[in-house]
């Protein structure tokens, strides 16, 4: 009855610009950290971005000062906007929403492709 639905993913080309949104519904409760990960064809998956429920937000090396992360607790809503997008961003990205007792649930992905 838990479900992350990930959206926003698409094709754009290298700079351009796409905002991914994850909605979280159904008996999920006390969510604490919501945030988004990736993973690239062979690769493993990797944390792009977290926020907690206070605000504090950390991000991957590789996308600093492109991405941003926000969060719309009234909605159960975290985004991602990504700008200035690169060849090496493509991958399917997964959203993360972590509940105040350490229960992880994953949204089933979107698929996000820069060409260059």
């Amino acid at each position: 009855q838990v479900q992350l639905v990930e959206s926003g993913g698409g094709l754009v080309q290298s700079g351009g610009s796409l905002r991914l949104s994850c909605v979280a519904s159904g008996s999920i409760r006390s969510i604490n950290v919501m945030g988004w990960y990736r993973q690239a064809p062979g690769k493993q998956r990797d944390l792009v971005a977290t926020i907690t429920s206070g605000g504090n937000t950390n991000f991957a090396g590789s996308v600093k000062g492109r991405f941003t992360i926000s969060r719309d607790n009234a909605k159960n809503t975290v985004y991602l906007q990504m700008n200035n997008l690169k060849p090496e961003d493509t991958a399917v990205y997964y959203c993360l929403v972590k509940t105040r007792s350490d229960a992880n649930y994953w949204g089933k992905g979107t698929l996000v492709t820069v060409s260059s």
